[in-house]
């Protein structure tokens, strides 16, 4: 019932003006500050183990930034999943080497965990004439999986595919030029990740870039979002160039080292809230 009504909310709020939808985020956002000291904490070790230079004034202003980002991303969700398309379109700004999505060969989109990541998906399917897919992980509440799953693919030729599907599928999907839409950036466990250094710090990352651009014969093309006063930018970044090596390990640690590079320009955007350093190498004692 209560997700029901929650949905029903955020049909409510979709035809509202955006600049009152982001006062609402931002509203909620302080509120998660204050008072989900837990989730502040993960925010606050992850701030201090990456940027290890900023004093804790710093880290503190930018973990406040963080959770109103969050909050307005997930509102924003309200008008990305209900609002008119026209809306939608405006709000997307499709931006950089958009020629690289282009043409029939298969492609994986490298979209880090910044906010904005639904905006992503949706200006890709929306904007770009492509078969996509995505792999996602199903939620707990059939309803709310339900609801996030019209929403994230009512645009375009775009479908899901869980992660207990099989990889065949996924890479079958690329070879025939499909569209893969990965974001690889989490800690999914040590059993199917490999130590690398993310900011320095040791961190489990599934090799799945590397080895789905091998298998599928794809080449790989960044995808960053930023959130804006006017709703998104979505940039499409020049495909990587000798990517993917043999070297799967090489590969995945190169991939952290470019997301650093991502991150820097806007960290409060990237999705902090996260326990990234939750799986810790043998003998390396927990961080939160």
């Amino acid at each position: 019932m209560i997700s029901r009504l929650g949905i029903l909310f955020m049909r409510a709020i979709a035809p509202l003006p955006l600049a009152w939808i982001r006062a609402l985020g931002a509203m909620v956002g302080l509120l998660l500050f204050v008072a989900v000291r837990s989730r502040r904490r993960v925010v606050d070790v992850n701030l201090r183990l990456c940027f290890p230079q900023w004093s804790a004034a710093q880290r503190r202003r930018c973990a406040r930034e963080v959770f109103i980002h969050v909050a307005q991303a997930w509102f924003d969700r309200a008008w990305l999943w209900h609002a008119d398309p026209e809306v939608v379109r405006r709000r997307l700004a499709l931006t950089g080497a958009v020629g690289e999505l282009s043409g029939s060969e298969g492609t994986i989109v490298f979209c880090p965990h910044f906010v904005g990541l639904d905006a992503g998906v949706t200006a890709l399917s929306q904007q770009v004439v492509r078969r996509f897919v995505g792999i996602y992980t199903r939620q707990s509440d059939p309803v709310i999986d339900a609801w996030a799953l019209r929403g994230r693919y009512r645009f375009g030729n775009a479908r899901p595919m869980s992660r207990s599907e099989g990889v065949r599928d996924i890479i079958a999907v690329l070879r025939s030029g499909g569209v893969l839409y990965l974001l690889p950036d989490m800690n999914f466990g040590a059993e199917e990740s490999v130590f690398v250094p993310f900011y320095g710090v040791p961190a489990a990352t599934v090799p799945s870039l590397s080895r789905f651009a091998r298998l599928g014969r794809a080449k790989v093309v960044p995808l960053i979002t930023r959130l804006t006063p006017t709703g998104y930018e979505v940039r499409v970044l020049e495909a990587w160039a000798d990517f993917p090596s043999r070297d799967f390990v090489a590969d995945t640690a190169l991939m952290n080292r470019r997301l650093q590079e991502y991150i820097d320009p806007m960290p409060s955007q990237y999705y902090w809230v996260h326990k990234r350093f939750k799986s810790r190498p043998p003998g390396e004692p927990p961080v939160y």
